[in-house]
Parts: structure tokens; C-alpha cells; sequence
């Protein structure tokens, strides 16, 4: 047998094995509705794309196929779940309390920190880091949510005279200044302000480069991603997400030396309080955790803790701006409560605040910080009467479940009267999920919800928001949290 008919053979054969084990892997998956597929490549061909148009492409899955439907190709299998039921089944069972791709792709940036580790060691952590979240722990970081929203309102005081104003940076510099010294007990030093810029381009930077690699599937194995300029890149933003950590962890960890104390705040006016930061070194003596899970906890919680929240704040201010009733409702709303004085909020203030707290859920409603949710199962199980085989990814899309017409009526438009108690009584409890739900949910949406509500009354007590861009300007683009491709702008005006 010549030499060309043996490499003939090999070929035909090893075609043939990748073909079985596409048709085999794929076989329950492609009896769901889904798009067009193709041997081999299944029809994961409609997610290659740039990330401004693959956002409005996923936007259509629900409305041409309804509840569910699926992606695959090769040994890639995925569906794509929209129902609140499905989506109860998926987030309270432990049959997909399990994560992988894509949250794999973040492993070089988070390791296995809360948002991406399974199995014991999740549990093990979820465990040890739920105390720090504590409803008693968030009463003590107030009084920081409070002074960081005052020097807020200073930088936006020196907006005013601007025609426009872009509200993203302006408001992630104050959410990471918040995590630095609430979860993390440490201040913004010169060392650490020095590296802020940095850190916060690089979070930009690896976003886009896990989205790239999401949008094409051969790029998924390690070995292929290691040869792409992609890659470099990443590992050049990792380096520098890290650098910021390991800053904010070497302060910490010095300051307790010095103090002989763990669990105090360096404000002297702050002491008692407990930080994340703190728990996380003292369980590292304890050995309870090393100093690789002290870092991935830390680069965890200071992506989660500052970006998600102030890109949800961003969105609101805008909305906010565009919905004058809305806006001089919550006005009133603060009037009420605090007259003409410029007297800080106290924790009944807070809980009085009750129009301004279904503006905030409407907002993350529309705007969920987080728009896709993802699980994989571990089993062989039942969704939308389909039979869905073990090893399958499952796509919760939060956006569009939060904008279906049966479940939130007129979806589009801002109505907060939506989360009176009276009118949510009967939703389904797994129709409005902006932090997740069920074992994965998220840790921090207590402390999310309250240094929200301390941030935005405060600045609407003193300014009147004008819209700028419009709700229908927003153009989103697929990344790891909801993003637009362009700057969010509003005017700040000062109340007389």
C-alpha cells in the first residue's frame, strides 16, 4: 500500500471518528429547536462575531425559538433557557450547581475563587466568606458607604459646569474606593491610587479578551489559545489585576503585623469592623486557606464588589435622567424624609426609602449588571421537555427573561411600581433574578442593594439629573458584564 492511500485511510478515518462523536455528542441536543447546523461544526457559526453584534444576535434566540433552544458542534453542546420554570429547576438543583466553560476562561485571572470553583472547595469558601456579608457586618460599613458618597458628590460637583458628563468612570472610581475600605479594610493610598487606572483598564482589557475567545470555539482549547496574540494580551492584563491585589493584600497583611490586631478597621473612627480581607488572613493562619485562595478571593470580590455595581448604578442615572416623574417622585420621596437638612441617612432613613428601592430593582431589571448566567449538568435531565444529555452548558439569559412581555408588561417601559410588595406577590420568584438565585446566588447583593440606595439618595438630595443619552442610544455589547460600546452621558445640575 503506497504511502498516499495510508494517509488517505488515516484521514477518512479520523474524519469519520469526528464525525461520530459530533453525531453522538450532539444527538438528544439537536432534537431542540436551534439554528441552522452543519456536520462538524454543528451551528456554533452563529456566534462568530464581534461582540457589538453578537449581543443583538442573542437577543433574537428567544424570539425565534422560544423557551429553549441549543448550540452545538464537535464535542460543544449548550442550550439556551428562557423560562422561569427551567430556570428553577437549574439554579435550586444540585445537578448544575456545577460551572464551566466559560467560566474557565477566567482561571487565569480568578483561579478558584467563589464565582468559579465547584465541589467541596466552593463549598468550603462559600462557607467561610458568607460571615463577612453578614446583615450586621454591611450596619458598620455605612458610615464608609456614607463618606465615600460624600466625596463622590464633590466630584460630581466639579461636573456642573460641563454640558455632559460621562457617569462610568466617575462612578467606578467610588465603588472601588468603597470595596477597598469596606471588604478589604484598607485605604486608597498613593501606592495603591497610583495603580487604580491600571487596574481598571486591565479589567476592560481581559473582558474583551474572554469574550473574543467565546466567540470562537477553536479557541477554547488551551493549547490552540496559547499560540494568540489573544492570549498575550490576557496574560498582560492578568498581570496587572494582580499587582493591585497583591498591593491591597500586602497592606492589610502588614498593617495587622504592626497592629497585632485582626479584627479592626485603619480608621480609627471605624474600629470593630470586620473585614473580608481580615477573615480571609486570619482563616490563612489558621490554614484554613492559602495564600493563592487569600488572592483568588480577593481578585473575586474586587472585580464582583466594584465593577458589577457600578456599571448598575451607571445605567440607573441615566435612566433616572430620562424618567422626570420618576425622578421627582424620589425626590419627594427624600423630602419626606429629610426636610431641607443636609443631615446624614440613618438606617431607618434607609429603610424608609421605599420608592427609591423599586427604582433600583426596575433599573437592574432592564439593566441587569450580570445578563447571562451559565451552569452546566452534571446528570442526564428534563427542561422544557427535552432530555438533556450530562456535560451540557445552560445559558440563562437574564436580559431577556427580564424583558418578557408576560412576565413584566409594557417590559420596555420604567415603571418601579412594578416591586410594590402588592403587585410581586404573585410573580414567579425565578422571573426576576438580577443576583442570581438559588445555592450560587450572589454573596454581596445586600451590600450591592445598600451602597446603591446610599449613593443615588444622596446625589439626587443635591442634583437633578438631565438626560443626555437616551435609553434607545444604548448599543450593548457582549462582555462579561453588561456594557455598552459607548460613553453613558448625563448633566448634572445643582437643586436650588
Amino acid at each position: 500500500m503506497s504511502f498516499f492511500r495510508l494517509c488517505i485511510i488515516v484521514i477518512v478515518l479520523c474524519l469519520t471518528a469526528l464525525y461520530w462523536m459530533f453525531w453522538k455528542s450532539s444527538r438528544l441536543v439537536r432534537k431542540i429547536p436551534g439554528p441552522r447546523s452543519w456536520p462538524f461544526i454543528g451551528n456554533t457559526w452563529s456566534i462568530i462575531k464581534t461582540t457589538e453584534n453578537l449581543f443583538p444576535y442573542l437577543r433574537t434566540l428567544y424570539k425565534d425559538f422560544g423557551n429553549i433552544s441549543q448550540m452545538h458542534g464537535l464535542t460543544y453542546k449548550a442550550v439556551h433557557i428562557f423560562n422561569p420554570d427551567d430556570i428553577e429547576k437549574i439554579l435550586s438543583s444540585s445537578r448544575f450547581n456545577y460551572k464551566q466553560q466559560p467560566y474557565t476562561f477566567f482561571q487565569p485571572w480568578l483561579g478558584d475563587g467563589l464565582l468559579i470553583s465547584n465541589g467541596a472547595k466552593w463549598q468550603q469558601r462559600r462557607k467561610l466568606l458568607t460571615g463577612a456579608f453578614h446583615f450586621n457586618i454591611l450596619k458598620k460599613y455605612t458610615r464608609t458607604f456614607i463618606d465615600r458618597a460624600q466625596n463622590f458628590l464633590q466630584e460630581v460637583e466639579k461636573e456642573t459646569w460641563k454640558q455632559k458628563t460621562d457617569v462610568v468612570p466617575l462612578v467606578c472610581k467610588t465603588t472601588l474606593q468603597i470595596m477597598c475600605e469596606t471588604a478589604m479594610g484598607t485605604s486608597m493610598n498613593e501606592g495603591i491610587k497610583n495603580v487604580t487606572n491600571k487596574y481598571l483598564e486591565a479589567i476592560h482589557a481581559v473582558g474583551q479578551c474572554i469574550m473574543r475567545r467565546i466567540c470562537r470555539v477553536w479557541l477554547y482549547p488551551d493549547a490552540v489559545f496559547f499560540f494568540t496574540k489573544t492570549f498575550w494580551l490576557q496574560e498582560k492584563a492578568v498581570r496587572d489585576l494582580h499587582r493591585f491585589t497583591e498591593e491591597i493584600i500586602e497592606e492589610r497583611r502588614i498593617y495587622i503585623e504592626d497592629n497585632s490586631t485582626i479584627d479592626c478597621d485603619i480608621n480609627e473612627s471605624s474600629k470593630g469592623r470586620l473585614a473580608m480581607l481580615d477573615l480571609l488572613l486570619e482563616k490563612e493562619k489558621q490554614g484554613e486557606i492559602d495564600r493563592r485562595g487569600t488572592r483568588e478571593e480577593v481578585d473575586t470580590f474586587m472585580f464582583e464588589g466594584h465593577d458589577t455595581t457600578a456599571m448598575a448604578l451607571s445605567f440607573m442615572i441615566m435612566r433616572i435622567a430620562n424618567e422626570p416623574e420618576v425622578q421627582h417622585k424620589i425626590y419627594e420621596e427624600l423630602f419626606d424624609i429629610f426636610g431641607n437638612s443636609d443631615r446624614q441617612p440613618t438606617s431607618e432613613d434607609l429603610n424608609a426609602m421605599k420608592y427609591l428601592e423599586c427604582c433600583i430593582k426596575e433599573s437592574l431589571r432592564l439593566y441587569p449588571s450580570v445578563p447571562l448566567i451559565v451552569r452546566y449538568t452534571t446528570e442526564e435531565s428534563e427542561l422544557g421537555g427535552f432530555t438533556i444529555p450530562v456535560d451540557t452548558i445552560c445559558h440563562i439569559y437574564v436580559y431577556d427573561l427580564h424583558r418578557r412581555a408576560d412576565l413584566f408588561p409594557e417590559p420596555e417601559k420604567f415603571i418601579p411600581e412594578r416591586f410594590y410588595p402588592e403587585n410581586c406577590q404573585n410573580r414567579h420568584p425565578f422571573s426576576y433574578i438580577p443576583f442570581s438565585a438559588g445555592y450560587r446566588n450572589c454573596i454581596g447583593q445586600r451590600f450591592a442593594m445598600l451602597e446603591m440606595k446610599i449613593l443615588i439618595s444622596g446625589l439626587l438630595r443635591r442634583y437633578q439629573l438631565l438626560p443626555i443619552t437616551k435609553p434607545a442610544d444604548l448599543v450593548f455589547k457582549a462582555d462579561i458584564i453588561l456594557r455598552t460600546n459607548s460613553p453613558i452621558y448625563v448633566r448634572f445640575c445643582k437643586r436650588v
